[in-house]
């Protein structure tokens, strides 16, 4: 079944790949989806370069690890080789990246095209312009693309730990829909770095899999250090965590500062538990304070359960060798059974502009994609389908604009994508307070969201209210 065959060292491998000089292949039909089970091979050590001048062709489909574990070196690589070689169609798909992507810019139109399963903002003006893809998903749903061969990768491009003795990596920040995609492709190009943190549960992968690593070890990118918190954010989060967020609550956080406001309003709680799509470096005080203990979950008790971080050096250090965090797939993580089983799981999650009626603009400005689905209608399902029946979905939005227009508006943009619908929201807050419209007529809805609307845009929404419902807003 398997090609083995000797592999010529590398002589400018450093230190990492001349250890590991006695080198055996084969094919990756022999690949088990057990990618724990140590097969008997070892990677070859290269350059960057020569990874991709080995194995990179027109017409393939690349997968790309996201988030911090983005191995911006390797696709930067990826990009010269196409280019030199003058390459065709060439598929990048991958989920939120960092940094620069090189494969978006103009002159690679016809060399590369970037597939997004979660955008950031590298590639916003890529797909604006046409010359880049974006896949309207659930986070959950992500795996689903590759073990059912939907998406077909060739070349999977990673970044893990260093091996441990028994020759254990780890992916480290970015666990997400990893695995699917590396079980499901032909080779697997890992760059290994000494500044990943090595992280449990479903991070590890043995060296045996990885058929080319490249050592580097560039810094792992930082998202959002140093942004000071505004007086509207700070106040939202003091909001939730003084009326939503109880002891023994099980949180979930998406990105940005609404869900950093949340944490630093938290210091003086007990007990609290995280299961999360991603978290951020506020968590790594509520830990030291003691307020997340997560003694409260029936599963993965006393355990942080994430399946992607990204933050600061802090956030990293406090991740490495640290079995107190267990970073899952985000089929597990995100699957909306799982989350109902938390106790007294809290979602909180950010969004674009809410209408009269409840439906919530996440992934786009109008026609314009600015994100994805992400792990917003997981989580806020999720909490509303609560077995405790103390669940609680919350979407948190600034009141209006840095221009002063009001981001609860009549009617949504032409255009704009609804990621929760007006049947899945429940808690709407901004930092004029907590419009709860479960249950509630449109016109009560109405009356609600427009009690919690900036000052300055009450009346007009309400006349807008008005002419739609043909009725005032009403409690």
């Amino acid at each position: 079944m398997s090609v083995i065959g000797k592999i010529i060292p590398n002589r400018n491998i450093g230190k990492l790949g001349a250890a590991l000089q006695t080198i055996k292949s084969n094919t990756y039909f022999t690949y088990t989806q057990s990618l724990s089970q140590p097969l008997d091979r070892k990677p070859e050590f290269v350059t960057a370069k020569d990874a991709f001048e080995r194995t990179l062709k027109s017409g393939q489909t690349v997968y790309a690890q996201g988030a911090a574990a983005t191995p911006v070196p390797l696709l930067d690589a990826m990009t010269e080789v196409g280019k030199a070689g003058s390459m065709k169609d060439i598929k990048v798909v991958h989920m939120h990246t960092e940094k620069e992507a090189a494969y978006c810019a103009p002159e690679c139109k016809d060399i590369f095209r970037s597939c997004s399963l979660f955008m950031a903002a590298n590639v916003r003006k890529s797909v604006a312009e046409g010359r880049s893809d974006v896949i309207p998903i659930f986070l959950q749903d992500i795996p689903k693309l590759f073990h059912r061969k939907i998406i077909k990768p060739d070349i999977a491009v990673i970044q893990v730990s260093p091996p441990d003795q028994h020759g254990y990596c780890s992916l480290g920040t970015s666990v997400d829909c990893v695995r699917a995609a590396i079980v499901n492709c032909k080779t697997i190009i890992a760059q290994v770095n000494t500044h990943m943190p090595r992280t449990f549960g479903d991070a590890i992968i043995h060296m045996s899999h990885i058929d080319y690593a490249v050592e580097d070890n560039t810094p792992l990118p930082e998202h959002g250090v140093g942004k000071a918190l505004t007086p509207e954010e700070t106040k939202i989060g003091q909001i939730i965590g003084d009326n939503l967020v109880e002891d023994g609550a099980t949180l979930q956080m998406g990105i940005g500062s609404i869900p950093d406001a949340v944490l630093s309003a938290l210091k003086n709680h007990k007990d609290l538990g995280i299961h999360s799509e991603m978290f951020s470096v506020g968590v790594v005080d509520l830990v030291r304070r003691g307020c997340v203990t997560n003694n409260m979950k029936k599963t993965h008790k006393g355990r942080i359960v994430a399946s992607f971080v990204v933050g600061n050096k802090e956030l990293y250090d406090f991740l490495d060798n640290n079995p107190f965090v267990e970073m899952m797939e985000v089929d597990y993580v995100n699957n909306t059974h799982i989350i109902s089983l938390l106790p007294c799981m809290t979602a909180i999650n950010s969004c674009m502009e809410v209408d009269l009626t409840g439906q919530v603009v996440s992934d786009s400005i109008g026609t314009r994609m600015y994100s994805g689905f992400g792990g917003q209608t997981d989580f806020i399902r999720g909490a509303a389908e609560s077995v405790d029946g103390r669940g609680k979905p919350i979407i948190a939005i600034v009141s209006q604009t840095k221009k002063g227009e009001s981001k609860i508006v009549p009617i949504l943009k032409p255009g704009a994508g609804v990621v929760t619908t007006r049947a899945h929201v429940n808690y709407v807050v901004t930092e004029q307070g907590i419009a709860n419209l479960f249950g509630k007529t449109l016109r009560q809805r109405a009356y609600e969201l427009i009690r919690v609307a900036h000052p300055d845009h009450r009346e007009s929404l309400e006349k807008a209210a008005f002419e739609r419902l043909k009725c005032m807003p009403a409690p």
